[in-house]
C-alpha cells in the first residue's frame, strides 16, 4: 500500500492561498479518480478539486472556512499502489505532488455527496434505516439549520425542508448521510413545538466563503471611501410606455426588456459627457483612471450571497445586446457558473432590489470604483400638471459617488442629466 498527498493546486488566477468552502469527504472514505473532494473559493469564483487517484482519505489538511496557502498539504489518500507511486496519468502535474511524510492525526469533516440515484433507489444489502427520532431529539423548527451550499442545494431540488432534517454532524450540521436517513424514512415531517415557547438558543455562524468575500469588500469600501448620496425622483411614465410598445413588438429571438437595460444605455450617455465618474481611484498611488470603456457592474443576488457579474463594453451594446447579456450573467451567477472574468473589472455599478427597492437607499460603492446608482421601486403616484393630479409612474434614483474626487455638484449634475434621458427615453436613442 502507498500513500498519496494531494496539494492545494495553483487554481490559475495568480493567488498564493485559497479559502477552503466545502468538504465532500472525510477521513475513511473510500475515493475515485476524478471525484470531487472539496470547493474552494478564491475571489469570488468556487474551484471544485479532484481527486487525481484512487484509495481511501486518511486525512483531511483543513477545516472549513480556513485559508490554504497553494502547495500546502490538503488530503492524504492511501493508494494500492507503492509509497509515493500514484496510478499512471492520475497525477496533473499542475495539480498535485506525491511525498511521503509521517501520517498525521484525522481531522472531522463533513460527509461525501452520494449519487442522487443511490439516494432515490436504496439498495437492498444498505443497513436497515435507523429509528426515527424521539420528540426530545427534534430539531427546534425556528432555528435556521446549519448545512453546505451543496447539501442546501440538494433539499431544495428534493423539495425538503431542512428544517425537518436532524444534524449529526458537528454543532447540528446536516450532512448528506442525514438527507439520505430523512429520504428513506419516506420525509415525514418532524411535528412542529405547540404553543408559545421561550427560546433561549444562540446559533453561531461562521463566516465563510462568499459571505466572507462580501463582508471584506463591504468594510473596505466604507472604511476607505468617504460616501455622499443623492436621491432624485424620475417620472418614468414615458419610459414605462416605450418599454411596453418595444416588448408588444419584439421578434421572437429578442429578450424581453427590463428597465435596466434603459438605465445602462442612459448611463453610458452620461459618463460621455461627465467621464469623471466612469472611473476607479487607486487610493494607494493616489491615481485617477478614467476609463473610455464602460464596463457595467450590475449588482445580483444569489442563493449565496450578493456579486456583481459585468456587462463588459457596454458602449458597444444595443439596448437588446444588452438585455441579453444581462440575462445571461444573471442566470451564471445565481447558477455559479460566472467565471473569475465576468465577476471583474467594472467601472461603475447599478444596483437594483426591484419591488424591493424602498423609497430611497444609500448604495455602497464597489470599491475602486467612484460611482454606483441605486434603483428604488417604483410606484403610481398623483402628480401636480399645474391644472389637476394626474396618476405618474414614479421612481427614485439613490446613487452614491466617492467624495474625494467626485463633487457634490458633479454628483448632482450627472444624476439630472440620467433624470432627463429617463424621463424623455427618446434621447437615449439619438446619437451623438
Amino acid at each position: 500500500m502507498g500513500e498519496f498527498i494531494l496539494k492545494m493546486p495553483d487554481v490559475g488566477e495568480g493567488v498564493a492561498e485559497a479559502e477552503l468552502v466545502e468538504w465532500h469527504v472525510k477521513p475513511g472514505d473510500p475515493v475515485r479518480e476524478d471525484m470531487v473532494l472539496a470547493a474552494v473559493m478564491t475571489d469570488k469564483a468556487t474551484v471544485e478539486i479532484p481527486s487525481p487517484v484512487s484509495g481511501k482519505v486518511l486525512w483531511l489538511g483543513a477545516e472549513v472556512g480556513d485559508t490554504v496557502a497553494v502547495k500546502a498539504p490538503l488530503v492524504r489518500i492511501e493508494t494500492a499502489g507503492e509509497a509515493g507511486e500514484p496510478p499512471p496519468d492520475s497525477v496533473p502535474e499542475a495539480l498535485a505532488e506525491a511525498v511521503l511524510e509521517e501520517p498525521l492525526a484525522a481531522a472531522p469533516a463533513p460527509a461525501p455527496q452520494p449519487k442522487r440515484e443511490e439516494v432515490l433507489r436504496p439498495k437492498p444489502e444498505q443497513a436497515a434505516p435507523k429509528p426515527a427520532p424521539t420528540p426530545r431529539e427534534a430539531r427546534d423548527l425556528s432555528k435556521k439549520p446549519l448545512a453546505s451550499p451543496a447539501v442546501r442545494l440538494r433539499a431544495k431540488d428534493s423539495g425538503i425542508d431542512l428544517r425537518q432534517v436532524i444534524g449529526t454532524g458537528p454543532a447540528g450540521r446536516i450532512t448528506h448521510e442525514d438527507l439520505d436517513l430523512f429520504i428513506s424514512r419516506g420525509a415525514e415531517p418532524v411535528p412542529a413545538q405547540i404553543g408559545l415557547v421561550r427560546k433561549t438558543a444562540v446559533e453561531e455562524i461562521k463566516i465563510t466563503g462568499l459571505r466572507r468575500r462580501i463582508a471584506e469588500k463591504m468594510s473596505l469600501s466604507t472604511s476607505r471611501i468617504p460616501h455622499i448620496t443623492y436621491v432624485e425622483e424620475v417620472d418614468m411614465t414615458a419610459l414605462e410606455d416605450l418599454r411596453a410598445t418595444m416588448n408588444r413588438d419584439r421578434k421572437p429571438e429578442q429578450p424581453k426588456l427590463t428597465v435596466l437595460p434603459f438605465l445602462m444605455r442612459a448611463l453610458i450617455k452620461t459618463v460621455a459627457e461627465q467621464p469623471g465618474v466612469n472611473a476607479t481611484f487607486d487610493d494607494h498611488a493616489g491615481i485617477i483612471h478614467r476609463h473610455a470603456a464602460v464596463h457595467i457592474g450590475i449588482a445580483t443576488q444569489t442563493p449565496a450571497g450578493l456579486t456583481v457579474p459585468v456587462v463588459r463594453h457596454a458602449e458597444a451594446r444595443t439596448i437588446w445586446d444588452c438585455a441579453a447579456e444581462l440575462n445571461r450573467l444573471a442566470e451564471a451567477a445565481r447558477t455559479g457558473t460566472a467565471t473569475r472574468d465576468e465577476l471583474t473589472g467594472s467601472t461603475i455599478t447599478i444596483s437594483s432590489l426591484g419591488a424591493l427597492g424602498g423609497i430611497a437607499s444609500t448604495p455602497v460603492i464597489n470599491h475602486p470604483e467612484v460611482a454606483i446608482v441605486g434603483v428604488n421601486k417604483m410606484a403610481t403616484r398623483p402628480v401636480w400638471d399645474g391644472t389637476q393630479f394626474v396618476p405618474r409612474k414614479i421612481m427614485n434614483l439613490s446613487s452614491s459617488f466617492d467624495h474625494r474626487v467626485i463633487d457634490g455638484w458633479d454628483a448632482a449634475v450627472f444624476v439630472q442629466r440620467l433624470k432627463t434621458l429617463l424621463e424623455t427615453p427618446a434621447l437615449i436613442f439619438v446619437e451623438g
